[in-house]
């Protein structure tokens, strides 16, 4: 396979690829410097899974300075079957299939996750989330397109306001992986486009109108495929929107296109605190050295980074795999924040688990690792319900005065819950209190002081 993809890579050197888009194409942006992280040149040697990459193995003529541009990269994304076979075994039937579902459920990937994948390995946990399987389409008629009905609650193009203090802003559908479990697949058919200047002028109108909003979540696709100098431009008018206190960006660039993560988007970002940034490791493979030195340039900037997985069948539904992920996570000081049921998007059913499933996970986590080591596992209601927090029953019983609970070992316990507290009685006689301290407490020197009920004893 290697020596195939020579010519191949000799073509990603020099050519800017199909999939250049405005949001990042050189005549739009300044030029930027390359990153400044390279790979060690022992990471050809190690097996799939210890955080090492097979660029070398499989893109050997790209130098570390093209390597390290998020532009070339971003360019040079493998969107067609016949690109792929160059990396990764395929069948004449299964590419044939694959063309197909592509057909309907296109395909983008960026050199540098494709590097993540095991070649050899048909279920390898990368290749799963990012290229297309035959069951997206055998499996696609359960589901729905808008599990979320974000339609409902989209107020003007591109704003959904369904919490009352809190607006989703979707700049763009336009992302560097087309993750194969995305609750906006419906998407992918429209094409790549990005909000106009009078779309983003109407979304800011309503939020400056609207002054219970205190929390802006900037997303897409992916908001940071905008260039630095665009994305600029909207987050300085959101900050001067004096009511809103906090903005949030939704991003997998960390993850799949580390590199994007550079000087300039993180110093131009600080200027617009308080900003937090949630991102999206499924994986503990996903944990790269690039990716860590992402998350570290982001804060130094200021940015604190949460972490967002989805419960993926085949990838992370073991307590092994979340535990491994969650503890690679606070290595490299990202929190661990939810970890999302998969919606029940078409196209995804292949990758969703029983909700059992979670909870028994974060049952096996509970009391085994720190208490910050453990995302929130929730359900996205449809039909716009909101998230929902599920837990492990811990309660077996409970009265007015007491719970019965188990704990993670499964010993059981006896807790007092305090009960309403009672009124005291009032004395048979009235209070008094001395008029003069050195005094007698003779009758005439007693000055009657009023009672009060407490507010709690009703």
């Amino acid at each position: 396979m290697k020596a195939s993809s020579v010519g191949f890579k000799n073509q990603l050197s020099h050519e800017s690829g199909k999939c250049c888009l405005e949001s990042c194409s050189s005549d739009n942006i300044e030029e930027e410097p390359p990153g400044k992280l390279s790979i060690s040149d022992d990471l050809e040697e190690k097996p799939p899974g210890k955080l090492a990459t097979n660029r070398y193995r499989l893109f050997g003529d790209i130098s570390d300075e093209i390597w390290n541009d998020w532009k070339w990269q971003f360019r040079n994304r493998f969107t067609r079957v016949e690109q792929l076979v160059q990396f990764i075994p395929l069948s004449t039937e299964e590419q044939a299939q694959l063309r197909l579902v592509t057909m309907r459920y296109p395909l983008a990937v960026t050199p540098y996750y494709l590097s993540l994948i095991n070649p050899a390995n048909p279920d390898d946990p990368i290749r799963k989330q990012a290229i297309p399987s035959t069951m997206e389409m055998t499996m696609g008629s359960m589901g729905v397109e808008d599990p979320l009905d974000e339609k409902k609650d989209t107020v003007v193009p591109g704003l959904v306001h369904r919490y009352r203090d809190r607006v989703l802003l979707v700049l763009t559908d336009i992302c560097p992986v087309l993750c194969r479990h995305c609750t906006r697949k419906r998407e992918w058919r429209n094409g790549g486009w990005m909000r106009s200047n009078a779309e983003i002028d109407a979304m800011l109108a309503y939020i400056g109108q609207h002054k219970a909003i205190r929390d802006v979540i900037i997303s897409g696709g992916d908001p940071l495929t905008l260039s630095t100098p665009h994305l600029e431009d909207i987050i300085s008018r959101i900050r001067e929107i004096k009511h809103v206190e906090i903005i949030r960006i939704g991003t997998r660039f960390p993850v799949v296109l580390p590199q994007r993560i550079d000087n300039e988007l993180c110093n131009m970002l600080a200027k617009y605190g308080p900003i937090w940034l949630n991102t999206h490791f499924n994986h503990v493979r996903e944990l790269t050295p690039e990716a860590a030195a992402a998350c570290n340039r982001l804060l130094r900037s200021g940015i604190p980074v949460n972490n967002q997985s989805v419960l993926l069948r085949g990838i992370n539904d073991s307590v092994e795999a979340q535990t491994t992920l969650c503890h690679g996570l606070l290595k490299i000081k990202v929190r661990p924040y939810y970890l999302f049921q998969c919606d029940e998007v078409q196209g995804t059913e292949h990758l969703r688990t029983p909700v059992e499933v979670g909870i028994k996970i974060i049952e096996g986590m509970r009391g085994h690792t720190s208490g910050l080591a453990i995302p929130a596992f929730v359900i996205d209601l449809p039909k716009g319900g909101g998230k929902v927090p599920l837990q492990p029953d811990y309660i077996l019983s409970q009265t007015e005065g007491e719970l019965v609970l188990r704990n993670y070992e499964g010993r059981i316990f006896h807790y007092r819950s305090p009960t309403k507290p009672a009124c005291p009685e009032l004395p048979a006689e009235v209070l008094y209190r001395a008029g003069n301290a050195n005094a007698s407490l003779s009758k005439e020197n007693r000055v009657p002081i009023r009672v009060r009920r407490s507010p709690k004893c009703g």
